[in-house]
């Protein structure tokens, strides 16, 4: 089977690493990266660290408006997928790339499996929800992290033999390398001592950092908390370019610029609490059991908030005010938090039996 695995930004060079892995050996597998995040910090370093090979081809799409993006992977993948003929074309998780890359291969002919299917926020105003819902229509396989995705796909009207529960592949990531993890050095570059207890932050989601007027809220709140709290905030480059535009220069928060996986996934099992807007943040924490604030209105992980450490707060100043302080008061009692059924490091391994089934490959085509 020759399978084409196709990422663009850093959620997704996550959840791939795992899957092949599982297939080495086992299929015929080339590996596409967009190009979506092309800074050093946001895309080279995650291979490195998580063992990926070298891309065997890079479209260079960069950044800009998912439109133009879009029409970039139409464009530069299409003929690929023409000449290789892939049995299947793997995608991940909900940014860009990844609608971009169903949209194409569904006009190649080509099926597509979807890693991270049936995730709904219920907020259509999100890219990623579009994504999301656009992608698991254009698939033949949906491979679900938690049983809420069956239920929406279900709700949907999707084809159950399309599903398949397979777990967090995520997971499977962050179980293999949490050995190496060691909070220490990032510490200590921060001027922090190992013992220093800290807030960890991190917000990337257009609906937030584009709205100046929201972003300036959480910050002035994020602002109280560092005259009391380490705050540490690794600046995404989308954020980053609002906060110069806003010349906003950190009033007083640890701001570093983007950090490979092992740094961050360090640091977040160092932290007191972590405030963020990112989904994989709140399965990672939810996993780690540390303190979570998703500053969103709603989220399409509900798990990590039945199961898991992770509140959604909202972007309302004195909301986050009062949950941050809930959250660092002496002796507020951590949230229990139980792993999700099936996140255990395994998913890799069941989305490849699932992709190796005879029948199942032929049903697709």
């Amino acid at each position: 089977m020759k399978i084409l695995h196709v990422v663009g930004a850093r959620p997704n060079f996550v959840k791939a690493a795992p899957v092949m892995r599982a297939l080495d050996g086992r299929a015929e597998q080339q590996l596409v990266h967009t190009g979506q995040h092309q800074d050093p910090a946001m895309s080279r370093v995650f291979f490195e660290e998580l063992g990926l090979p070298r891309p065997d081809l890079d479209l260079g799409v960069g950044y800009g408006a998912a439109s133009a993006q879009t029409g970039r992977v139409l464009l530069r993948l299409g003929p690929r997928l023409e000449r290789e003929r892939p049995d299947a074309c793997v995608v991940y998780g909900d940014v860009t790339s990844t609608l971009a890359t169903a949209l194409t291969a569904a006009q190649h002919d080509i099926p597509v499996a979807h890693v991270e299917a049936g995730l709904r926020s219920g907020d259509l105003a999100m890219p990623e929800e579009r994504n999301r819902i656009l992608t698991d229509r254009l698939a033949a396989w949906l491979f679900t992290p938690s049983t809420d995705a069956n239920d929406n796909l279900a709700a949907e009207g999707v084809d159950p033999a399309r599903i398949h529960l397979v777990g967090n592949v995520m997971v499977d990531t962050l179980r293999r390398l949490l050995p190496r993890t060691d909070a220490g050095p990032v510490l200590r570059r921060l001027h922090l001592s190992v013992e220093a207890r800290f807030v960890l932050v991190t917000l990337h989601r257009p609906e937030l950092v584009d709205d100046l007027t929201a972003l300036g809220d959480v910050l002035r709140v994020l602002a109280e908390v560092a005259t009391h709290w380490p705050v540490v905030f690794p600046v995404h480059p989308r954020t980053r370019a609002r906060l110069d535009a806003a010349g906003w220069t950190g009033a007083g928060l640890r701001l570093t610029p983007p950090l490979g996986y092992l740094d961050f996934l360090s640091l977040e099992k160092a932290a007191a609490l972590v405030i963020t807007d990112s989904g994989g943040v709140q399965e990672e924490t939810t996993w780690l059991g540390v303190p979570c604030l998703t500053v969103r209105n709603s989220t399409e992980r509900p798990v990590t908030v039945t199961d898991g450490t992770n509140a959604v707060v909202g972007r309302e100043p004195g909301r986050l005010r009062q949950a941050i302080e809930g959250a660092l008061a002496d002796g507020a009692p951590r949230r229990p938090s139980r792993k999700p059924d099936l996140w255990d490091g395994r998913a890799a391994k069941r989305i490849t039996s699932v992709l190796l089934r005879g029948d199942e490959f032929h049903a697709a085509r």
